[in-house]
């Protein structure tokens, strides 16, 4: 009887409870405490390794769900600085440097997800995966591994340990001004956010370019969002950038109308499900009538306002704070914060997706106490009307370099 019992919490289990601790250890030196040694010329082989092509990038094969890892960084011979990149270019860890001859030890913890969806019952509608774009294919983000790109000219990677995290989630549903941008030079708030809380929080970024409120839901994502919230975890919405192209019938909302009836939806969803849904208003585009940004979603911000109100949600007002980081910049300075060499009006690099972060995080403190309470210890203080200036913030690009712009918003 014990033995069956055994076996059915076994089975009922979430299938990352199964996996083991798994240590790495990158030093010349045998390794200790049942760690892996990691060859620097290991290709990534179905388990663990480099990845073929980048010999920055290491990755673990997981089950999707949330993994801490703790990082031993530090070389004997010399002083090192590092950055940490989690999936896709996500944000972990900024330029942490140490002294040469000693180590730090620092945690983070990195979602990991993949398409699949649970086949609903017979004759019922649905799928069994999420409608991934052509671009998607193949990302980071929805694979069967955990990837960290450790960068900096001088990187020094010890020790690695990786193993589930029972943590909440914060989960961002959005456009392309919130996605996982794959490539340099552009990014996004909502990757850089994961370096603004601290190790007792999951980031799950389940934004994507081209996104609309109503072709979240066609496409699965809600669905896949919604089929791994628990209770007390949080929500993010920011949708606006596209629902207001007209040219696009089968997505288009109007900001007086069904906008607002599908954020309350959205808001409906993640409340049954015992989640914290947190409204967003979108940041604005980088259009100028003289010296002062002339608005083209305040429309859509004021039905996210709206609805915010009236739910009794908690409400991020990006689009305020974006034109108050852009006017204080001013125009000529205002493109060093956006993509393409400020050619793109919309999308931006990471100095803009960090300064937008910090406003979300900022607005956090005051909009989402009980958030608020996972903000990594000693983050410093943000005034949009007084952000740094671009030469302050050297986010360490990722290895790969394109100059391309995100295809959609």
């Amino acid at each position: 009887m014990r033995r069956l019992i055994a076996l059915a919490l076994l089975l009922a289990a979430p299938a990352h409870a199964q996996v083991q601790v798994q240590r790495f250890d990158f030093r010349a030196a045998p390794p200790a405490d049942g760690a892996t040694h990691v060859p620097p010329t290991h290709a990534y082989d179905g388990t663990w390794g480099w990845e073929p092509g980048d010999p920055r990038s290491f990755s673990v094969r997981v089950p999707e769900g949330n993994w801490r890892v703790t990082a031993v960084l530090g070389s004997p011979a010399r002083a090192s600085e590092m950055t940490i990149k989690a999936e896709s270019r996500r944000l972990m860890l900024d330029r942490l440097a140490v002294p040469r001859g000693r180590t730090a030890t620092v945690g983070f913890v990195v979602n990991v997800r993949t398409p699949h969806l649970t086949p609903p019952p017979a004759n019922a509608p649905g799928g069994t995966a999420v409608r991934l774009k052509p671009r998607e294919q193949g990302s980071r983000t929805w694979d069967d591994r955990l990837t960290l790109e450790v960068l900096g000219d001088r990187a020094a990677l010890a020790a690695l340990t990786v193993q589930p995290a029972d943590v909440p989630t914060l989960y961002l549903a959005g456009d392309s001004t919130v996605t996982d941008q794959p490539a340099e030079p552009a990014a996004s708030w909502g990757q850089m956010l994961p370096a603004l809380f601290g190790p007792g929080l999951a980031v799950a970024n389940h934004a994507e370019s081209g996104e609309t409120l109503k072709s979240f839901v066609t496409e699965l994502r809600l669905d896949k969002l919604l089929s791994r919230v628990r209770p007390g975890d949080w929500a993010m919405i920011q949708f606006g950038h596209n629902d207001q192209k007209a040219q696009w019938p089968q997505t288009h909302a109007p900001a007086a109308t069904t906008y607002r009836d599908w954020l309350r939806t959205y808001v409906a969803e993640l409340r049954r499900l015992g989640a914290r849904p947190v409204i967003v208003t979108s940041p604005e585009r980088r259009n100028w009538t003289g010296t002062r940004v002339r608005p083209t979603l305040s429309d859509y911000a004021e039905g996210a306002r709206a609805v915010a109100a009236a739910e009794h949600v908690p409400l991020i007002d990006l689009n305020a704070a974006s034109v108050a980081i852009y006017e204080a910049l001013g125009p000529a300075r205002a493109p060093l914060a956006f993509n393409d060499d400020g050619r793109d009006a919309t999308h931006h690099d990471n100095y803009g997706a960090w300064v937008l972060a910090n406003a979300v995080a900022a607005q956090v403190r005051t909009a989402a106490p009980e958030l608020a309470a996972y903000l990594r210890p000693g983050l410093a203080p943000f005034d949009p009307a007084h952000p740094p200036p671009p030469e302050q913030v050297r986010i360490v690009p990722s290895r790969a370099i394109s100059a391309e712009r995100p295809a959609g918003n």
